[in-house]
């Protein structure tokens, strides 16, 4: 199968741009994914090829998960791998664009900002290529250039220098469909989608970048993953605009191992069904004035909640765990659960956390629990395996709410324990 792992030195780089490019070119017959834990991404890949982003990330599983869920998902003629930061940023957590192409066997087209600058960008590629003997650097696509001749200049120079790469082309700087579209943020017009994405590909050879070598992943030949017993019960899961940070694969997960899986909208005000067993409202945003007034007003939903959580279980994430208290700052919530949250202007967690059970996830939060509610917490979420840390979960008989996102599938019994 072709596929292609779109990596950088660093973020904002034109790793997006250029992903976004191939996905709508090759929309058809694509599966894209994302490095790392990011739930923004894969929104917008979804949107763009209109087939599911997977997430792969080599800190919360370990490599042959890894390798099983790109087999897994890879049934498309081409795959897409976004990656995270800079090649090998990561790697100290074992989850880098380096890291997860290198397990794959994935070649890595590299995005190089060529801006004021041309045979200094030789120099940048040589030390990302000997920096692992072993990488799966096989090409560059020049970014931010201004014409045509800055393109043959550094193009001149890679070649002599490194004759194993293929230059695949240019991306020229301030693109027209880009100066009034902040790529990311909106993801409704596919007009801007198409006029962005063929400008980007305007100068790339498409056909050299199909002759690079295919993929050749070594994949697991068992289920590396703990194995769970299908549950003859039905989960009512809440996704909508506010609660929106679902892993595709949680999603898949869930729906094979519960009899029924029911989405609905707390946006549009719809009730979750009295039979179903259990309620997992994950991440998003609930706390800002933008996001809360979507859901102020949904008596509905938060009624038939506030009557499930009586007697049955809830789990829920970072934003669900927000809507189970009883305030962020002014903005009232549901009232479920005794806590309380203010809203901060710099984040509070960011990155890669354990909790006290040493299972692995992330955090990306601004809210901060008030001192009260910190006492009534447990599961301190910290950087390194028990180390220290900060409260992170909250529970009231079967109500339980955490900031902690994980992987259903690496960990399932943070989700079915809660069931018994």
């Amino acid at each position: 199968m072709k596929a292609y792992c779109i990596s950088a030195i660093a973020s904002n780089q034109g790793k997006t741009i250029l992903t976004t490019a191939l996905l709508w070119h090759f929309r058809h017959r694509v599966r894209p994914f994302k490095i790392g834990p990011d739930f923004i991404d894969p929104q917008f890949h979804t949107r763009v090829c209109g087939t599911p982003s997977v997430n792969l990330d080599s800190f919360i599983m370990n490599e042959d998960q890894i390798a099983w869920m790109f087999a897994h998902y890879a049934t498309q003629e081409v795959a897409v791998i976004e990656g995270v930061m800079g090649f090998y940023d990561g790697q100290n957590k074992g989850c880098s664009a380096y890291s997860v192409s290198k397990r794959l066997g994935v070649p890595t087209i590299l995005v190089l900002d060529g801006s004021g600058s041309y045979i200094t960008v030789s120099a940048v590629l040589k030390g990302l290529l000997s920096y692992r003997d072993d990488n799966t650097i096989q090409a560059v696509v020049l970014n931010k250039l201004s014409s045509p001749m800055h393109y043959a200049l550094i193009k001149k120079q890679l070649e002599a220098d490194h004759p194993h790469i293929k230059v695949l082309g240019w991306i020229a700087k301030n693109l027209p469909s880009l100066s009034d579209t902040h790529l990311g943020l909106d993801l409704r017009s596919l007009d801007a989608i198409a006029n962005i994405s063929q400008e980007v590909l305007t100068h790339i050879d498409l056909e050299a970048l199909e002759s690079l070598n295919p993929c050749t992943p070594n994949t697991p030949s068992h289920y590396p993953f703990p194995k769970v017993q299908k549950q003859p019960k039905s989960i009512a899961v809440v996704h909508d605009e506010n609660f929106s940070f679902l892993y595709h694969d949680n999603f898949m997960f869930l729906q094979a191992h519960f009899q029924e899986v029911i989405t609905l909208n707390a946006t549009r005000n719809e009730p979750i069904p009295p039979h179903a067993d259990i309620v997992y409202i994950p991440g998003g945003y609930v706390e800002s004035d933008e996001t809360y007034a979507r859901i102020k007003d949904a008596d509905i939903f938060k009624a038939s909640l506030i009557a499930h959580a009586k007697s049955k279980p809830v789990y829920a994430e970072c934003a669900g765990l927000l809507y189970l208290g009883k305030s962020v700052d002014d903005k009232p919530m549901s009232n479920i659960l005794d806590i309380t949250f203010t809203l901060e202007k710099r984040f509070v967690r960011l990155g890669y956390y354990y909790n006290q059970a040493d299972i692995k996830g992330h955090a990306f939060h601004y809210t901060r629990p008030t001192p009260s509610t910190l006492q009534k917490g447990f599961d301190i979420l910290s950087k390194t395996p028990q180390g220290k840390g900060e409260i992170g979960s909250w529970q009231e008989g079967k109500v339980f709410g955490t900031y902690l996102h994980t992987m259903f599938r690496a960990y399932p019994e943070v989700i079915m324990e809660k069931i018994r």
